[in-house]
């Protein structure tokens, strides 16, 4: 990392709501990709995406506040967070 300032945080991530079949997954990519951030998002059996994220908090705060938004058709109803303090484990982002 170029400044230890900016300790990686990393959260799970949990969207309930009309996030399937939207292109949800990939919106996250591209938002991932935006923000410097690493790790991957999944579709649920139970129609939740879930999702974890490696990166500086700032960044981790401006990626979620897009994950609550969602892509044009999705509906996001709910994110649940867990934020946790590990080392960086991914280098990049993937859909799983």
């Amino acid at each position: 990392m170029h400044n230890d300032a900016s300790k990686t945080q990393s959260v799970k991530i949990i969207i309930k709501g009309r996030v399937q079949g939207v292109s949800y997954r990939f919106f996250t990519l591209k938002q991932a990709q935006t923000f410097n951030i690493s790790g991957w998002v999944k579709n649920e059996d139970n129609g939740d995406v879930r999702a974890y994220a490696e990166g500086d908090r700032e960044s981790l705060d401006q990626f979620i506040k897009y994950l609550k938004r969602g892509p044009v058709f999705a509906r996001v109803d709910d994110v649940n967070l867990n934020w946790e303090s590990e080392d960086k484990t991914y280098n990049e982002f993937n859909i799983l």
